[in-house]
């Protein structure tokens, strides 16, 4: 089954995003320019997806060349260490290093594993999402730290780091699932000290649409990298389908996305988000495409996507395009907080979802 909306299949829609911000930035200057930082990881892991796929020299040479700009040649680089979205970009050094046997970015990478050892935690030995932020996890956390932290436990023979993000999940689970939703808050602070907590739970009081597209993100790509007898595999592809369940119940009719707040689309300043959207079309589109929902799902993923082109992409004379409506960077707040947030154009979380989106569309099973 191959995709295609507005004259293009998914592969060159996820080609002319690429170029769209290649052709802006050399690597390094990717906002914000000179820092090793999640914005740029994840609109590389989405170029990474694409050079996998068409094994074009152009896609590896440009993620490469961010990395080496920050990574010296004994491995040494400057990033947060209070911080679990610091260790994302990770995730450009494991294929780094096992396409060209370069040591430094083994070094490189182990720092960013080492990065667990030392960052606070809660009482159940929960990782906090940043040091300003003490005694908080946070859903976004899990894909930061999770997907790298599993494959580097797996390509250098740690399996102990396996069972740790699975911890974590378990955590985040326990602690921010909303059982009316059947949806997850965006995270929730042990102490109870932020004014936006529930006095009882903890539980941050709403249901942001990035932070549960990077758990729908990175549960579903932690499945996948799991082998099959794994005991907990089954137990999270129940929760795969459980989420993606749910989600359906929240898609706008109209338009086939997603809101910002999600489960709260009937109110009148809540707004169609396009990175949520484009991450739950991800989660959606590859959980069928690895058996772990039924089918008949594809039906949802293509309405998600094709109403992310037809409503947040607009196309330029000179060929590229922009993604709109991606809510800027945000912590956990109430519902006005949320709403009020400004939107950009273009924004590497927004972009890098759509990639990775995209290619999940390329690959996506017919019924």
């Amino acid at each position: 089954m191959k995709t295609v909306v507005k004259g293009r299949f998914a592969l060159e829609w996820a080609e002319k995003a690429c170029q769209s911000l290649m052709g802006q930035f050399e690597p390094i200057k990717l906002p914000p320019a000179d820092r090793w930082h999640y914005h740029q990881g994840v609109f590389l892991c989405g170029m990474h997806s694409v050079w996998q796929e068409t094994k074009k020299e152009e896609y590896f040479n440009y993620f490469k060349e961010y990395v080496d700009k920050l990574v010296d040649a004994e491995g040494n680089f400057y990033f947060a260490r209070d911080e679990l979205d610091a260790i994302q970009p990770g995730l450009l050094l494991l294929p780094l290093y096992q396409e060209t046997g370069e040591e430094r970015y083994k070094v490189a990478a182990t720092k960013l594993r080492n990065l667990l050892k030392t960052i606070n935690k809660t009482s159940e030995q929960g990782f906090w999402h940043k040091d300003k932020y003490p005694y908080q996890m946070w859903l976004d956390g899990l894909y930061m730290a999770g997907p790298f932290t599993v494959q580097y436990g797996q390509q250098f023979a740690e399996p102990e780091l396996v069972d740790l993000v699975l911890y974590q999940e378990s955590l985040m689970r326990k602690n921010t699932k909303d059982e009316e939703s059947g949806l997850y808050f965006h995270g929730w602070d042990e102490n109870r000290k932020t004014p936006w907590c529930n006095p009882e739970t903890g539980a941050a009081p709403e249901i942001w649409g990035r932070a549960l597209g990077w758990y729908g993100l990175a549960v579903v790509d932690i499945i996948d990298l799991l082998p099959e007898n794994h005991p907990k595999r089954a137990e999270l592809i129940s929760v795969i389908r459980n989420l993606v369940e749910n989600l359906v119940r929240y898609q706008d009719e109209k338009s086939g996305l997603w809101y910002q707040i999600v489960n709260k689309g009937h109110l009148e300043d809540n707004w169609l988000e396009s990175s949520c959207s484009s991450l739950y079309v991800y989660t959606i589109a590859k959980a069928v495409n690895k058996g772990y929902i039924d089918a008949s799902y594809v039906e949802t993923a293509q309405k998600g996507y094709e109403g992310i082109i037809n409503h947040k992409i607009e196309e330029h004379e000179d060929g590229s395009l922009s993604l709109t409506g991606i809510c800027i960077g945000t912590s956990i707040g109430t519902y006005d907080y949320y709403v009020a947030r400004d939107t950009s154009e273009n924004d590497l979380h927004g972009v890098g979802a759509f990639i990775l989106a995209s290619m999940q569309m390329h690959q996506l099973k017919s019924q």
